[in-house]
């Protein structure tokens, strides 16, 4: 994320490196829970509800759903286009597995909770964004509030989700990308310059 050397990439490799790190150390402290209270150190058979609630909310923070989704669009903003693709989609999968993993386990509250959040966080939030960045991240928080909402009832359709997710913001950041695009104003002009790479 630092790798142009530049203080808004230092400032969003330090952000996320501290969410990222602390989203860890409650996912670590919840399997030391549940080490102390059945012997078991697996966290993909946790049945303490203590313990599955701090898991289930440590990996929406890591996945940036609401309400912890501050991080999001200050680290896609500062990072580099591929770096910031990198970290809208890739960077939910393990999260994503490990709650699809769990899902008969995890609380279905906070869950259609956070999604709902997420929904309205993302679609509000991304109204009055002029850089591409901040509105793929915004995006992302909403598509994220979809995946959530669906887990506990269908997890197969969560899945599908990210796919289709993943498969529609990759070509945007390749375009976005290969035109040094940076804000909506660009996108306007950019269609006499490489007519073929919009469509």
């Amino acid at each position: 994320i630092s790798k142009p050397h530049h203080p808004r990439a230092t400032e969003a490799a330090t952000k996320y490196f501290l969410t990222q790190t602390l989203a860890s150390t409650a996912i670590l402290f919840a399997a030391t829970m549940n080490a102390l209270n059945t012997s078991n150190w697996e966290i993909t058979l946790t049945t303490e509800t203590t313990t599955m609630k701090i898991i289930t909310l440590a990996l929406m923070m890591k996945m940036a759903a609401a309400p912890f989704h501050f991080w999001l669009p200050e680290v896609t903003q500062g990072a580099t286009t591929l770096t910031a693709l990198i970290i809208l989609t890739w960077q939910k999968i393990a999260p994503l597995a490990i709650l699809l993993t769990n899902h008969n386990n995890t609380n279905p509250t906070i869950l259609t909770a956070s999604a709902i959040l997420s929904v309205l966080v993302g679609g509000v939030g991304g109204l009055n964004q002029t850089q591409m960045r901040k509105l793929m991240a915004f995006s992302s928080i909403a598509h994220t509030g979809w995946i959530l909402a669906t887990i506990t009832m269908a997890p197969n359709i969560s899945m599908f989700t990210f796919l289709i997710y993943t498969m529609t913001t990759t070509p945007i950041f390749i375009a976005l990308k290969k035109s040094s695009t940076t804000t909506i104003k660009d996108m306007g002009i950019m269609w006499t310059s490489s007519p073929y790479l919009m469509l």
